[in-house]
């Protein structure tokens, strides 16, 4: 355990073993694992609040569970894995009012082909997950001809109608997060930071770089109330982009679009055409084990369909993986939030069949770098599925306990190698 919670911590830094409150290591675990699931709640309840839509109890809960993780309030094991448990079940809602918002305001996804090439011109670049930003932005920079490229997590705004709408909305740059200061060097235009997920910048491109909303950055000019003029003025000021070919990446795989092709996709599978069904995806890191996500995905027969989400897909959304009957091997369902599109269809599926979602022939391969990827792991625990595989590693404030007792209720498993992983999901 590490706790610095106190004043009497142990020789005035922390608690590693015990806490002189009397707290063991396991229940220390449970705090810090509620803390991290918080910090995903959070973050999908505040861009559902921008669009004007809230949850009472998300936000109630929210309260009761930080105050849980206070110094002499909770002792309980049980109560701790129950809050746990209860922190998924938010996620949930916050998630599920998320989409709503964003449907509702921005119209719903429908499968979108993107370029990856460059239009000749001023460009601005946005990277981060908020489309209200990118909509802003959108309107603005349409009036003075500047076209905007997504980055990273903003690839599925492509989807949105509302979105797609803009003729300025030109195409897609760039990979994941841990990409950005090798491809933001590389980018000659303005680029634009909102939320999450962005990195301190290198020196060459910090004065084309502006945050926006939470995003921050030490040396970074910063945009109050959406009013992105700055942004349009440098993306003016500096080179244009020249005329540039590139590939394609396709994204918008919506619960609504994919539940509106669910005969097509029922039908496949009791024909025999659809044998097994893989979500492989969550968070992108830098760590060369994840390559582990790249070739699993090679080896998935193609009599197999794979949905996707977050930013872990950029180790093979590249790929072509051709298609089933008309139905696409590669389903990207959009961004991490879109979890919720994944259990939708998933919760359909287990209806279409009549059995329970661990009875599918669906497997779930995720990859977790930080908060939100643990939030959707408590949600997909509540819900009560069973044997995901999660990787490159085990969360580092899991004890061995709490982490067994994970693994012995719900069949948790860490990746091993793709070979040998494909052959026990299969079997």
């Amino acid at each position: 355990m590490f706790c610095y919670q106190c004043e009497q911590t142990a020789g005035g830094t922390c608690c590693t073993k015990v806490g002189v409150c009397g707290k063991n290591e396991d229940v220390a675990s449970l705090q810090d694992a509620l803390i991290i699931g918080l910090k995903g709640v959070a973050a999908y309840a505040f861009h559902a609040g921008e669009l004007g839509y809230r949850d009472e109890k998300v936000d109630a809960f929210m309260h009761d569970a930080l105050f849980t993780t206070l110094t002499n309030v909770n002792f309980d094991l049980e109560n701790h894995v129950a809050k746990v448990l209860q922190c998924g079940e938010m996620n949930l809602r916050a998630m599920e009012l998320l989409d709503k918002a964003n449907v509702e305001r921005f119209g719903s996804p429908e499968p979108a082909t993107v370029s990856t090439g460059f239009k000749p011109g001023p460009a601005v670049l946005i990277t981060g997950h908020d489309l209200l930003d990118l909509y802003e932005l959108l309107q603005q920079a349409e009036a003075q001809g500047v076209n905007v490229y997504t980055h990273g997590e903003m690839l599925p705004a492509h989807a949105y109608p509302e979105l797609r709408k803009f003729k300025n909305l030109v195409g897609h740059y760039g990979t994941a997060w841990q990409n950005q200061k090798k491809e933001f060097e590389e980018f000659p235009g303005a680029i634009l930071g909102t939320t999450n997920c962005v990195l301190l910048p290198k020196e060459s491109y910090k004065d084309r770089m502006f945050t926006c909303g939470i995003a921050r950055l030490p040396g970074v000019t910063h945009v109050e109330n959406r009013d992105f003029s700055a942004v349009i003025a440098k993306a003016q000021e500096v080179q244009p982009l020249p005329e540039k070919q590139g590939g394609t990446l396709t994204t918008g795989f919506h619960h609504n679009f994919v539940l509106s092709i669910a005969d097509k996709v029922i039908a496949a599978v009791k024909a025999g055409k659809i044998r097994h069904i893989f979500l492989v995806g969550g968070c992108e890191g830098a760590k060369s084990s994840r390559s582990y996500y790249t070739e699993l995905v090679k080896q998935i027969p193609d009599d197999c369909l794979v949905i996707t989400l977050g930013c872990g897909k950029y180790r093979f959304n590249y790929m072509d993986l051709g298609d089933i009957d008309g139905i696409p091997r590669l389903l990207d369902m959009g961004q991490c939030n879109n979890a919720y599109s994944a259990i939708q269809v998933a919760v359909a599926l287990a209806g279409a069949f009549n059995c329970g979602v661990n009875d599918l022939p669906l497997s779930l391969v995720l990859s977790w770098f930080e908060q939100k990827a643990v939030s959707i792991l408590f949600t997909l625990l509540h819900l009560g599925v069973k044997n995901i595989r999660i990787g490159p590693s085990a969360p580092a404030f899991l004890t061995p306990n709490v982490l067994g007792v994970i693994q012995q209720n719900y069949g948790l498993k860490l990746i091993t190698t793709p070979e040998q992983d494909l052959k026990d999901m299969l079997a």
